[in-house]
């Protein structure tokens, strides 16, 4: 979700690419609230970050978003760059009613977009 909003929000200032611990298969309630945004995410691939750091790839921000537990699992990227945490709740493991699931999945989803918007009215710093 960070992903396509910096895209939508940061346009062509920003070169975005996203990877989670693992490559799997897109949350389908991810998809479905982005939908609500006006952002089909449904075609996106699931990539490693572990891959993405094998490459050598360099970045000047390297965000995280996940919750504490697991942005420690994530690797140091080589080169200089800013690391950010923004953490929060991980949709695949919420539990109740699919309603339930997709409210806390929104809650996330606007969390994400705050923090999105936060940074580029900022600008690069």
């Amino acid at each position: 979700m960070a992903e396509a909003f910096l895209k939508k929000y940061g346009g062509d200032k920003y070169f975005v690419e996203s990877a989670g611990l693992e490559a799997g298969n897109l949350n389908p309630l991810a998809v479905e609230v982005m939908k609500e945004e006006g952002i089909d995410i449904s075609g996106n691939k699931t990539k490693s970050v572990f891959e993405f750091f094998k490459e050598g790839k360099l970045y000047n921000y390297v965000f995280t978003v996940c919750d504490e537990a697991n942005a420690a699992r994530c690797p140091i990227f080589p080169g200089v760059h800013k690391k950010i945490h923004w953490g929060f709740d991980d949709p695949s493991a919420f539990s109740g009613t699919q309603e339930e699931k997709l409210a806390a999945t929104r809650r996330v989803r606007d969390q994400i977009k705050d923090a999105v918007m936060k940074f580029v009215a900022e600008g690069a710093r």
